[in-house]
């Protein structure tokens, strides 16, 4: 089909909502970053926004069946213009423009505002000069392509493959290289990537973007998406997969990510079985569960494995210097446990004394002048823990007067629209509580801070991940973590072990430059450190599981 996803027939099947997903789509193919979408109300005029070259561009979509745009269109653009303070504006239209818009956008021009129109020939010019690929910012890692031919290696051997990579090391590019490749045999094979929320498929659709040819079409299916059809790349949750496969679609590759969702049994289990003849493999970046399933009876041995420690002592992560509070110990508790067994729940209750917000504040100014060019993730235990420490933020230095929370609870435009903010740097701070553990890619993120966060192993590693990518000017990653649980500690004393002496093909990799975890109170952290080495498997262990806290030293 000439024009491809941008020709007039494509656009015209793709009804209203289809118009934006193939320019967004369009917009990586012509070095676009951070494109997302903002469409819905209150979105204050504009469908997209996009980066490029540092300028913030924004777009607004207009799709009809066979009538030119009016004004309207013009008019939305305006005010999009204006409330995103956009560089560049874009009106986006499948058919083209009424005289009343031409008009209207002629004489915006004569006050400095200009609108540029990409009409339906327009569209079908840039799918026809638009490169058949995305320009990558780099090519894969050597790991990477390791990675991708032992999962092929094992796709082909015994049609299961599993790849563990943490998180900041491409797992997804892994997992589109492993797809670009099948499809290289056979551009018609019907390819199937799944996983738990339709946040998640959204992200991953955009992501293989990327790795395909623009001649290869995706499909998202979600709760609120049916696709014309499935042929190419289907991306979709496991709930609305498994009605399609039910109905008789198979697929001859499935990759499920975020694999540490999959139970023994369940719905991603009964997909799984259904399509028991397709190569299989899952990638994530944890591969613990609570029930303690092990993925690999499902997917076989990890084909490729890499962790935080093996990717910050390579370079692939940024260095990291952790800081742990523990300055809220009880000591006289300390005292009190030498003599009885508490369990970790009573334990953590007991042993740290909840600090309070202002000095969190405090200890947090003082890293935040010390670090260049600062952004900034906070996370919290709550929603409204989370609100009310950005509001304590914006009102606690004219720096931080645009710190904002970020959560769940936010619709999701909101939550795009503070993404793309925060990419550009407007948006300095963003305390949250769960939005950022799976699926968020800010690459700039060179502060974090922990505040009281409940534990989780899987968590932990998720939430750190985020600020240990690579990006251009970012020395080390700086982490401020007010300990509220004793398997934290463990946690982080763990990787710190891990850091100092990992082992590689017999190589002894060392603590990557400018790496450090510390204690802010280097006495409590010997007593802590020598406690927890010999409380076995501590960091997974359950609220319930009671200890010997040793003498104090």
């Amino acid at each position: 089909m000439t024009g491809g996803l941008l020709s007039a027939e494509a656009l015209l099947e793709g009804g209203p909502r289809g118009l934006p997903r193939a320019v967004e789509r369009a917009l990586w193919h012509l070095g676009f970053v951070d494109v997302r979408v903002v469409d819905g109300a209150g979105d204050g005029g504009a469908d997209l926004l996009a980066v490029r070259s540092r300028e913030q561009w924004v777009f607004q979509c207009k799709w009809s069946a066979n009538r030119p745009i009016d004004r309207e269109g013009v008019d939305d653009l305006e005010r999009a213009h204006t409330r995103y303070g956009a560089d560049r504006s874009v009106l986006v239209t499948n058919t083209g423009l009424a005289r009343s818009a031409e008009e209207r956008r002629r004489a915006l021009e004569t006050v400095g505002i200009k609108i540029s129109v990409w009409d339906g020939p327009t569209l079908g010019a840039i799918w026809e000069r638009m490169p058949d690929r995305v320009a990558e910012q780099y090519e894969l890692r050597g790991y990477q392509l390791s990675a991708a031919e032992a999962i092929l290696a094992d796709l082909n051997g015994t049609g299961r493959a599993l790849l563990v990579l943490a998180t900041g090391l491409g797992k997804t590019v892994v997992g589109g290289a492993v797809i670009r490749r099948y499809l290289e045999t056979d551009p018609k094979l019907p390819i199937l990537v799944v996983a738990h929320t339709k946040e998640l498929v959204e992200q991953l659709e955009r992501a293989l973007w990327r790795h395909l040819s623009k001649a290869i079409p995706t499909r998202l299916l979600t709760g609120d998406n049916k696709p014309p059809s499935y042929d190419g790349v289907l991306v979709g949750t496991v709930e609305s997969v498994l009605g399609v496969v039910r109905a008789g679609w198979r697929p001859s590759l499935i990759m499920v990510d975020e694999t540490h969702h999959v139970s023994e049994n369940g719905r991603f289990a009964d997909l799984l079985d259904l399509c028991g003849d397709a190569a299989q493999f899952g990638v994530t970046a944890t591969p613990w569960r609570g029930d303690k399933f092990d993925i690999t009876a499902r997917f076989g041995p990890a084909s490729f494995m890499m962790g935080i420690a093996e990717g910050m002592a390579a370079g692939y992560l940024s260095a990291v210097d952790y800081r742990l509070f523990v300055d809220n110990l009880d000591w006289e508790t300390v005292r009190q446990m030498s003599q009885h067994g508490y369990s970790i729940k009573e334990l953590n209750r007991a042993l740290f004394l909840p600090q309070r917000d202002e000095e969190i504040v405090e200890q947090f100014r003082e890293t935040w002048r010390q670090t260049p060019d600062p952004r900034a993730i906070l996370f919290c235990q709550t929603i409204e823990h989370a609100e009310r420490i950005a509001t304590l933020l914006s009102l606690s230095d004219t720096a931080w007067h645009r710190a904002s929370f970020l959560h769940s609870g936010l619709p999701r435009q909101r939550r795009q629209i503070l993404l793309n903010e925060f990419r550009l740097g407007r948006v300095p701070i963003i305390t949250c509580v769960d939005v950022f553990n799976e699926g968020v890619d800010v690459p700039d993120v060179n502060l974090i801070a922990f505040l009281r966060v409940t534990h989780s192993r899987r968590i932990f590693v998720q939430q750190l991940g985020r600020g240990l990518r690579l990006s251009p000017g970012k020395k080390a990653l700086k982490v401020l973590d007010f300990v509220t649980d004793i398997r934290r500690v463990a946690a982080t004393l763990d990787l710190k072990r891990s850091l100092e002496a990992t082992e590689a093909e017999h190589l002894r990799l060392r603590l990557p430059s400018g790496s450090r975890i510390e204690f802010n109170d280097e006495t409590a952290g010997t007593l802590l450190d020598h406690w927890i080495q010999d409380a076995a498997s501590l960091e997974t262990a359950a609220d319930e599981v009671r200890l010997q806290f040793p003498p104090p030293l």
